[in-house]
């Protein structure tokens, strides 16, 4: 088996763990959280973001919806990975995590990626960029609010 081989069995590995173990799965108080809803009509993925910030940070991430394995894994890494960041880094990994799943360079050493490394291999296929950053996009919307 090759190096690419392994790497993408265990990508696979990470994503549907996510999807079927989802990091952060619930709401929040609506006096304590922003809600975001968004969806991608185009594959009939629906997700609703709760943040909870305070002090330019985000404190708590959860997330509702439905949607393919791709959007909800990804909507599982991305809460996963914003809580107790800057509203400013969260930003920042969003920009670097849209690089990445568009096939462009990032700067890989500013953060550790983690988990969301694995959505990397949807770069080969540009119809589920959308899914693999619709949690992320609601992200962006809510902090810029």
């Amino acid at each position: 088996m090759s190096m690419q081989s392994n790497l993408d069995t265990l990508y696979r590995q990470v994503i549907m763990d996510h999807y079927k173990n989802p990091r952060n799965r619930g709401e929040l108080d609506e006096n304590d959280a922003l809600t975001i809803n968004m969806n991608n009509p185009s594959c009939g993925d629906r997700i609703q973001l709760h943040l909870q910030v305070e002090n330019d940070q985000v404190v708590e991430a959860k997330f509702t919806g439905e949607g393919c394995s791709i959007s909800l894994s990804s909507a599982s890494m991305m809460t996963d990975t914003v809580k107790g960041k800057s509203i400013k880094e969260a930003l920042e990994i969003s920009g670097i995590f849209s690089e990445m799943v568009q096939g462009k360079e990032y700067d890989d050493e500013k953060y550790d990626l983690g988990d969301i490394e694995a959505l990397q291999g949807v770069t080969k296929f540009p119809a589920r960029i959308k899914c693999a950053t619709l949690a992320w996009k609601a992200m962006e919307k809510g902090l810029d609010e």
